[in-house]
């Protein structure tokens, strides 16, 4: 499982679903869907109907990688924090049952308003 408790995944960047989507492919039930995904480096966060799957890809070859499946059932809160004049990035902070807090970190190019709203429209 992905290390969310010493740090968050940072500097993601919004990317077309269909660029990751097949990665995690295997991963959906029936009829889930994927709406947005976003990448660093070589890591990626989908945001799926029913979930969020952070893909932490390891290794020198990339071919092994780890994928940590967050339920939004299991949100207990949530908290954006949109890009400023001097900060540039955007925070998305999400408290999970049993797990804690989770942060994600987006280039300010990031719509983290839709973002919020998508988080808000699975968890009200």
């Amino acid at each position: 499982m992905m290390d969310f408790a010493n740090g968050s995944l940072v500097k993601l960047s919004p990317v077309n679903p269909a660029e990751v989507g097949e990665g995690v492919a295997e991963l959906l039930v029936p009829g889930e869907q994927v709406l947005q995904a976003f990448k660093a480096m070589r890591d990626y966060v989908v945001f799926t109907d029913k979930r969020l799957i952070a893909v932490n890809v390891q290794g020198m070859t990339g071919k092994k990688k780890d994928f940590t499946s967050l339920p939004y059932a299991k949100i207990q809160a949530f908290s954006v924090e949109t890009a400023g004049s001097f900060d540039l990035d955007a925070e998305l902070d999400l408290w999970f049952s049993g797990l804690g807090k989770v942060r994600l970190e987006f280039k300010g190019r990031a719509d983290i308003r839709q973002l919020g709203q998508l988080i808000a429209s699975y968890v009200l």
